[in-house]
C-alpha cells in the first residue's frame, strides 16, 4: 500500500491528449472531479511519481489502462542496504525472515489449495503476528528459492502460480472508502475498473472474470467495522454473495483479528452472515520450542547456549519478544562489548509488550 506510479515517457503525450477527450477543459476541472488536489492531477499529466490509489482514480477518470501506461521499473538487486537479521515493530514481509506457524500454516493452506476454496480467520492478540502470517501466505508459494532459508518448505500449494493473491489494509484510510476499497481489489486482480465503480457494478464484474483462485486478505478487519459506514452490513453481505456463490468456489476470504469473527459483529453492532463463512480459525500462541530455536539459531552471530536458554525462558517463545530479545543480544555481540548488562536492556525492551506473556 505504499507503493507509487509514475506515466511512462513514451505514454505522457496520450494521457495528456485523454484529458480533453473525456470532457475535461483544465486540469483544474479533472481535480475537482476526481476530489485531488491539482499539484497532483499536474504531477500525473507530466510523468512525476504519485500514490497508487491516486494514479488508479484517475486512470479511471481517463478511461486509461493502468497496465499499459505505467512506467516499469528495472528489477535491480539492491547491494547497499543490509537486511535486519531480527525484525520488530514492522510486519515480517520476506518470508526468510518469517519463522513458525507449521501447523497454522498447514491447515490454512489445506482450505485454500483443494477447490471450492474456504474461507478461514487468523485470531491472535494484538502484536502477536497476525499481520506477518497474511504476508506469508500472499508469498511464500512464489519466491525464488534463492529467497528462502535452506530447506524452508515452499510447497504448499500444487500449482501456486494460479492463484492471485490481494492484501488489504483496514487502517489504510484509503481503504475505508467502498469506492476505493472495491478499485484498489479489482485493479489488484487486473480486472477493469468499470464506471461507476459501485456496489452492484463490482459484483457483475468479478462475477463474470474471476476464473483463477483467489484470496483476499483481510487485515485490521475490527478497523473497518468501527471506523467504515461506507462498509455497511450490505457490503459485508455482497462479499458473502460473492464468495458463496457467484465465483464458482474460486474466491475465499482470510482475515485477521483480535476475537471471533462473530463476535467483532456483535460487538460492533453488524448482523452480516459474512462473518458466519469462517469455517477454520487459527488461533495464534507461542511458537513451539522447535521453532522459536530455529529463529534463535539465525543469527549471524551464534548466541551462546546460556544465552539461547534465557532468551527462549523470557519469551516464552512469542515472536515479537524473541525477536526483540535477539536484537538486543545481537547489538552487544556485534559491539564487542559482552560486559554490558544486556539482558537489563532486553527486558526493559520487552516490557511494553508484556500482556503477550499473560495466560
Amino acid at each position: 500500500m505504499t507503493r507509487s506510479l509514475r506515466v511512462a515517457p513514451e505514454y505522457i503525450s496520450k494521457v495528456k491528449s485523454a484529458l480533453q477527450l473525456h470532457g475535461y477543459p483544465s486540469q483544474q476541472s479533472l481535480a475537482t472531479d476526481s476530489g485531488l488536489g491539482l499539484s497532483t492531477v499536474k504531477s500525473f499529466l507530466s510523468g512525476k511519481a504519485i500514490d497508487y490509489l491516486n494514479f488508479l482514480e484517475l486512470c479511471t477518470k481517463l478511461n486509461l489502462d493502468l497496465q499499459e501506461i505505467a512506467y516499469k521499473q528495472p528489477q535491480t538487486q539492491s547491494t547497499n542496504q543490509e537486511a535486519s537479521p531480527f525484525i520488530t515493530g514492522v510486519p515480517i514481509t520476506q518470508p526468510r525472515y518469517f519463522f513458525g506457524r507449521e501447523k497454522e500454516l498447514k491447515r490454512l493452506f489445506n482450505v485454500l489449495k483443494r477447490h471450492p476454496l474456504q474461507n478461514a480467520a487468523i485470531i491472535g492478540k494484538k502484536r502477536s503476528g497476525k499481520t506477518s502470517l497474511l504476508h506469508y501466505l500472499k508469498n511464500i508459494t512464489t519466491t525464488p528459492a534463492a529467497q528462502l532459508r535452506s530447506g524452508q518448505k515452499s510447497d504448499w500449494l500444487p500449482h501456486p502460480e494460479n492463484y492471485k493473491w490481494v492484501f488489504v489494509d483496514l487502517q489504510d484510510a484509503r481503504m475505508q472508502s467502498r469506492e476505493r476499497l472495491l478499485k484498489y481489489i479489482l485493479e489488484s486482480l487486473n480486472i477493469k475498473v468499470p464506471m461507476p465503480c459501485d456496489l452492484d457494478h463490482f459484483m457483475n464484474i468479478v462475477s463474470e472474470n474471476l476464473s483463477s483462485p483467489t484470496v483476499i486478505l483481510l487485515d485490521e478487519i475490527g478497523v473497518g467495522l468501527q471506523r467504515c459506514p461506507n462498509l455497511d452490513d450490505t457490503f459485508w453481505e455482497s462479499l458473502r454473495s460473492l464468495a458463496t456463490n457467484h465465483t464458482r468456489g474460486n474466491l475465499a476470504f482470510v482475515l485477521a483479528t483480535p476475537e471471533s469473527p462473530i463476535d467483532l459483529a456483535h460487538n460492533t453492532g453488524h448482523s452480516s452472515p459474512f462473518f458466519n463463512i469462517f469455517g477454520y480459525t487459527a488461533f495464534l500462541e507461542a511458537l513451539t520450542e522447535k521453532e522459536a530455536r530455529e529463529l534463535i539459531g539465525s543469527s549471524p552471530i551464534p548466541f551462546t547456549e546460556d544465552d539461547s536458554e534465557w532468551i527462549l525462558t523470557q519469551s516464552k517463545c512469542q515472536p515479537l519478544l524473541l525477536q526483540i530479545l535477539c536484537r538486543e543480544r545481537l547489538y552487544i555481540l556485534e559491539e564487542g562489548d559482552d560486559h554490558a548488562d544486556w539482558q537489563a536492556e532486553a527486558l526493559r525492551q520487552i516490557q511494553p509488550f508484556s500482556h503477550l506473556l499473560d495466560g
